[in-house]
């Protein structure tokens, strides 16, 4: 079942700038987003909406679109549809404490199935993309517990190089962690351990102020 209650007594919401437990869907009912987050250690947050919440894993080395690598993906709890805007900073200290980044979103479609909710709860969900970064079929395998594996599939989509390295920004600021982090008052130093080897040049994007109110995607 879809809850929100262990997201909501793990977060003091007066503490942190992450949306409240509130349920709701987009106008599809099929979003997918994958944020990048620094906190204890850089990971992946890869998240489908389910029946009014964002089924939830955090992905240690991040999606890989070379079929012949299966990414370890622990599940992690339910999180709000609203959390997909999130990109900022949450204070250390609190659960999560790090830099949060919007690598991709998009939407997906179930494959083999109308009840995504039921495919989950018996281990496997194959799945297509449309994203801007992160595209083609997918499969989702529990192996254990609250591990899965994170599968791409051979199609069009697929490649030997490592996504997360050639696309390394933020999709909605194309800001880098360490950018975000500076942004929003985090710790840039520690932002930027979860950078990519080489930075890409910037272009034509300008950083605001930090006085200036943050530009997020809003779901529909």
């Amino acid at each position: 079942m879809a809850s929100l209650t262990e997201y909501k007594k793990k977060r003091k919401f007066d503490k942190t700038p992450e949306p409240g437990p509130t349920k709701k869907k987009t106008k599809t009912g099929r979003m997918f987003v994958v944020q990048k987050h620094r906190a204890t250690q850089l990971h992946y947050d890869f998240r489908l909406e389910v029946d009014g919440v964002l089924k939830s894993w955090a992905v240690p080395k991040g999606p890989s679109l070379d079929p012949t690598v299966r990414r370890l993906a622990m599940q992690v709890e339910d999180h709000p549809v609203d959390y997909a805007k999130f990109e900022g900073v949450i204070p250390e200290g609190e659960y999560g404490g790090g830099t949060v980044m919007v690598w991709d979103y998009g939407t997906y479609e179930p494959e083999n199935t109308d009840d995504v909710d039921s495919a989950l709860r018996k281990g496997e969900l194959k799945f297509s993309l449309n994203g801007q970064k992160l595209k083609g079929s997918w499969v989702l395998v529990r192996t254990r517990d609250r591990q899965w594996l994170l599968i791409k599939h051979r199609d069009y989509y697929t490649m030997d190089e490592d996504v997360t390295e050639i696309a390394p920004v933020s999709i909605l600021s194309r800001r880098t962690l360490a950018e975000i982090a500076e942004d929003e008052g985090g710790d840039a130093k520690k932002a930027a351990t979860g950078g990519p080897k080489k930075i890409p040049r910037r272009t034509g994007v300008t950083r605001r102020g930090k006085r200036a109110k943050a530009k997020v995607w809003h779901s529909k």
